[in-house]
């Protein structure tokens, strides 16, 4: 199964570039039907993964991909699930 990754240490204190690149990256496994991204938000405060989150929670994003699951062995770490019939 193909996976897509983005790091978001680089950019983790600009906020409409995160959600620019995650909406980038969502449309990009949704184009290239690419079942898993890896979103590293990175351990830090746990503020940019809670921006994640709440960002992965709004209805219109929601409707794009399947489930999310946070990685039980590094915190860091989320990984966004997509359905393709």
């Amino acid at each position: 199964m193909s996976k897509l990754k983005l790091d978001l240490h680089d950019i983790f204190n600009k906020g409409d570039l995160i959600d620019k690149s995650l909406n980038q990256a969502i449309d990009d496994c949704l184009e290239r039907k690419i079942g898993t991204l890896e979103i590293i938000p990175g351990k830090g405060s746990g503020q940019l993964k809670k921006k994640v989150i709440r960002f992965l929670d709004q209805k219109h994003i929601k409707n794009k991909y399947h489930r999310i699951d946070k990685d039980s062995k590094n915190f860091g770490r989320l990984f966004v699930y997509f359905k393709f019939k």
